[in-house]
């Protein structure tokens, strides 16, 4: 995606949308529902012919605006926000696989993602094998006929081991497979996995991206045809959405939980709270 701004005026701007009343801040839409100019116009939209809001479950002006500022951040086509990082995971799992698939994950991810691949998803017939972060040789030997994912967390928590995003990605497309890189530990701030070939960015939006311990939040983000074609229809269904006061509190990551000092081409990280 073509960059018009630095990274540090996209933290603060993209995707952000005024009311007529010019607000300086984000407009905060705390609303179930929308209304239509007619029921022709309600019809359209409910069933998919016409874009516009519906329902906040799955459609929502704030939600919207934090979407499309971490999706400029990343640098992907669309992003979904999710109710929790775990929701995030959960979504790109019951998108992108069903019963007889193989997923290979690294065994330095967050734990409730270790247990929602062995003890959840295990029981609708996806199977998880678990190899060493950084030993992409150990990768390639885990990969099946079946494998359709590779799930990676980069830099890992706690231990900060670092995966070779651009190596797993040439494994994941050499097997068929999405590669999925939680990006939490970094962010786009200092790293964007699409760059290197990654197909999904996952974020838990309740660590870095708020930054100070306020809000639970979660998002996907890459390519329209993966992300979301087939997650709003999910989300639609299955209701793992995110707040829309979540997602207003979150956009302002830059100014309440870290900030860039930008010089050169690289930004430099200069603070975040935890």
């Amino acid at each position: 995606m073509e960059e018009k701004f630095q990274i540090a005026t996209q933290g603060v701007r993209a995707g952000q949308v005024r009311t007529e009343f010019n607000e300086h801040s984000e407009a905060l839409f705390l609303t179930s529902s929308f209304v239509f100019d007619n029921a022709a116009q309600a019809a359209a939209r409910f069933g998919g012919g016409e874009e516009g809001m519906v329902y906040s479950r799955f459609t929502n002006p704030t939600v919207s605006m934090f979407q499309d500022r971490l999706a400029a951040l990343e640098g992907a086509e669309s992003c979904i926000g999710t109710a929790s990082g775990m929701a995030a995971i959960l979504a790109t799992a019951m998108v992108h696989l069903k019963g007889g698939d193989h997923v290979v994950c690294s065994n330095a991810v967050f734990g409730s993602t270790i247990q929602l691949f062995t003890t959840v998803l295990s029981r609708f017939g996806v199977e998880t094998s678990f190899v060493p972060a950084t030993r992409v040789e150990d990768w390639q030997k885990a990969i099946r006929k079946n494998t359709r994912l590779l799930f990676v967390e980069t830099p890992s928590n706690p231990l900060t081991e670092i995966s070779d995003i651009a190596a797993l990605a040439g494994v994941a497309k050499r097997a068929g497979a999405l590669l999925a890189v939680d990006n939490v530990f970094c962010t786009p701030a200092l790293q964007r996995p699409l760059e290197l070939g990654a197909d999904l960015v996952i974020h838990s939006a309740t660590k870095y991206l708020d930054g100070q311990g306020r809000v639970i939040g979660g998002a996907i983000a890459g390519p329209k045809a993966v992300v979301a074609d087939p997650m709003i229809p999910f989300l639609r269904t299955a209701g793992p959405s995110m707040s829309p006061f979540n997602a207003w509190v979150l956009p302002d990551w830059y100014g309440a939980g870290g900030y860039l000092e930008v010089s050169g081409a690289r930004p430099r990280l200069v603070r975040f709270s935890a």
